[in-house]
């Protein structure tokens, strides 16, 4: 497959509001944090992964995107090079393992080095659990956990082969009290969350650190797959009784990936609002059982 590369372009009018935002607001970390790091980001066409593309690229560092919409990845593309940034494009599904070996070493040839691995990509669909076919499941098992297996060992192996370090940051979510709805992916993020523990131990001598982030809710083009009703009712699931912006998370990954997180390994990184300490978070209709109300 094609490795599209993207230079300095001035941004377009086309841009969103929200976009704007992420694009001109101003930092929590100093600007040069990541300069001429190299960071991959999956899942960057939208939502969490391209405020993340976005803050990374404010920060100096060099972008690398993938994902499965190339229309996407394209236009968060053109953002990071209306601002400068020297951005790598390269559609891939994470659930090829073989394709995501050859995203990392067109990534090795494009930039010479990779310094932090962002695994954003993922989905799910809200559901009963008593009623997900054999499919569904496997889709939400095979996106969420297998893939970003795929792109944690790549990026391992490649590190080991160059003899460098690096990091890896998971997006998870907060499994901890359940949330019904979407079972198949707690299972798979609670899946990636104890793989990241035990191979920051096996990866710590190969100067590899693993974390992971789990946001809560999060205000972003991904709640567009629940119900208006369970829209409604999520921000009342954490103790601030509102919803998350995308730049909470990337400021967490940030902290990870800069000198801030030099001594972290094996962590989660929770940006809730509180919803792990209190409230539950429901994406299907809530049963009379449990007093009938919210989604």
């Amino acid at each position: 497959m094609t490795v599209q590369t993207r230079h300095i372009r001035p941004a377009g009018a086309e841009a969103s509001a929200a976009d704007r935002q992420l694009l001109t607001e101003p930092l929590t970390y100093r600007d040069d944090l990541l300069k001429d790091q190299v960071v991959l980001v999956s899942g960057a066409g939208s939502g969490i992964g391209k405020a993340i593309a976005i803050q990374c690229a404010r920060l100096g560092a060099r972008i690398a995107i993938c994902g499965r919409k190339a229309d996407k990845l394209e236009a968060t593309a053109a953002l990071l090079s209306g601002i400068g940034a020297d951005v790598m494009v390269r559609p891939v599904s994470i659930r090829d393992a073989e394709d995501v070996g050859r995203l990392h070493a067109e990534v090795w040839d494009r930039f010479g080095r990779l310094d932090h691995l962002v695994n954003n990509a993922g989905g799910q669909f809200p559901q009963a659990a008593i009623d997900y076919s054999v499919k569904g499941w496997n889709a939400v098992i095979d996106t969420n956990l297998s893939g970003t297996w795929h792109m944690m060992q790549a990026a391992a192996r490649g590190w080991r082969e160059h003899g460098t370090p690096g990091s890896i940051i998971n997006i998870v979510t907060v499994v901890w009290r359940g949330m019904p709805g979407v079972a198949h992916t707690c299972a798979a993020r609670a899946g990636v969350i104890y793989l990241s523990k035990t191979v920051a131990i096996e990866w710590a001598p190969l100067n590899i650190r693993v974390n992971c982030v789990a946001p809560g809710a999060i205000a972003t083009e991904g709640m567009d797959v629940y119900s208006e009703e369970a829209r409604s009712d999520l921000p009342r699931s954490n103790l601030m009784q509102r919803f998350g912006q995308a730049r909470d998370v990337a400021d967490a990954v940030t902290y990870l990936a800069g000198p801030s997180g030099a001594f972290v390994t094996g962590e989660v990184m929770v940006v809730d609002g509180g919803n792990q300490v209190w409230g539950d978070q429901w994406t299907i209709p809530r049963p009379d059982y449990f007093g009938g109300q919210g989604a």
